[in-house]
């Protein structure tokens, strides 16, 4: 491969349960050997806060090279970062299968593997990452919980700031007493049997951020996909460990990984594709996984048989053609297309998907959000997720378009922040619940 070949990256297995991975020296060894080349490259300065750490790391050593970076001082570069796989898709010209072999997310991730294997995860940011258990609490008094949550509260978010370490100023998902699953079960919608793509069968895996969070967005994407025709389930086994991955308790995404796939294996065997509503969750479960449980068939099915819910729709258009009833939506759609979107190498299927609704404007924002998950609502990292997000924010105003939309929810709600933070008023939609409108179910 040469330098800045166009041809597609190749990732490794992640060789987790090798006790080299999480080897002090070892690790460092390869930390050293890839930051060498980062710092003689500097492709990736402003792809967010890592990359200018790191640099100014080594500008600030005695010599001017890495050699006078202590080793201690790298935790500073991997805390910020968020994982995103923006530098190795579309950046660094030495992934593999480039000789140089960089891989700079998946090292951060060793990093934060080793970091586990010896502290494990902090009391408070395994709370946080404990989606279901969060979610099942929180739905019992949904109100209480949006109200303990809710930005602007004085009592409740400086203490939880305090003791989680939450910024008080970050706008935090909301719960719901139903969860899209259990909407689903009890009004499901009528399927079009008459539309072009009446013979595909599909099961939503209903993830934990539309489970519990955004009933809504799960709605949109099965009434999308029961007006065209297709026999649609909707399954939640658990949450896919994303979060626990940004922890660098790989053991435990893993596990789920070996869970969910066997609890998905029945739909698949019924001929159905696998629907991922939230990009993040598609993510894993078609890429990360099979890096790290590699032997698993049921893991290896599933990843083949998923798809990003934009992603679907687009291909019932190119192949089935859409059923009708598509009507316009005023004023156009400022979309954003978010990393782990992107990091499928799909295409930018969100843009493709507003471009079939009938005169609808679309201008894309292709720059970070910024908020990278749990990681944007740290104490800390909110500064510095709402300074990365601004040039995305101000691309997304002047486009002048009614309506934003994000592929990832988070990501959404961290650029409606900042809109508001620019007297701009908006709600950040999913593309798919904005199709759903055009449709005329949502």
């Amino acid at each position: 491969m040469r330098e800045g070949s166009l041809e597609a990256p190749t990732r490794h297995p992640i060789d987790w349960a090798n006790p080299d991975f999480i080897d002090p020296a070892k690790l460092d060894a390869e930390m050293r050997r890839q930051f060498e080349i980062c710092h003689g490259c500097r492709r990736c300065f402003n792809l967010c806060d890592s990359f200018p750490r790191l640099f100014k790391l080594v500008d600030d050593a005695s010599d001017d090279e890495l050699h006078g970076v202590k080793s201690d001082d790298f935790k500073s570069v991997v805390d910020a970062c968020t994982l995103c796989d923006m530098c190795y898709l579309t950046k660094c010209p030495y992934v593999p299968p480039h000789e140089f072999n960089l891989d700079f997310p998946h090292l951060m991730l060793r990093y934060r593997a080793a970091e586990h294997a010896k502290r494990g995860t902090g009391f408070w940011d395994k709370q946080l990452t404990e989606t279901d258990r969060n979610g099942k609490f929180a739905g019992l008094v949904p109100g209480l919980a949006n109200w303990g949550s809710a930005r602007g509260n004085g009592l409740t978010r400086p203490l939880l700031e305090a003791v989680a370490d939450v910024d008080r100023n970050v706008e935090l998902p909301k719960y719901h007493g139903t969860t899209f699953a259990d909407r689903a079960a009890a009004a499901p919608p009528a399927r079009a049997t008459d539309a072009p793509a009446k013979g595909r069968r599909a099961v939503i895996f209903a993830t934990c951020f539309a489970n519990y969070n955004n009933p809504d967005l799960g709605m949109a994407a099965l009434r999308v996909l029961a007006k065209n025709g297709v026999d649609v389930v909707v399954a939640y086994p658990g949450c896919c460990g994303m979060p626990q991955l940004e922890q660098g308790d790989i053991a435990r995404v893993a596990d789920a990984a070996r869970m969910i796939a066997r609890a998905m294996k029945p739909y698949i065997d019924e001929g159905r594709d696998v629907i991922a509503p939230v990009p993040s969750c598609g993510l894993m479960l078609k890429f990360e996984w099979p890096l790290i449980v590699k032997d698993d068939s049921d893991v290896k099915r599933l990843s083949r048989s998923t798809f990003d819910i934009c992603e679907y729709v687009v291909d019932i258009a190119k192949k089935e053609g859409l059923a009708p009833g598509l009507k316009p939506i005023e004023g156009g759609v400022a979309l954003h297309l978010a990393c782990h979107a992107r990091a499928q190498n799909m295409g930018p299927k969100g843009a493709e998907l507003l471009r079939l609704i009938p005169q609808n404007s679309v201008a894309i924002v292709e720059r970070c959000s910024g908020h990278g998950g749990s990681w944007g609502i740290k104490r800390g990292n909110f500064e510095v997720a709402t300074k990365f997000a601004k040039q995305t924010v101000q691309k997304g105003i002047a486009a002048n378009k009614a309506a934003l939309a994000s592929e990832c929810p988070l990501a959404g709600k961290h650029l409606a922040q900042g809109y508001e933070a620019e007297g701009k008023q908006v709600k950040a939609e999913h593309p798919i619940e904005i199709f759903a409108r055009a449709y005329g179910v949502m």
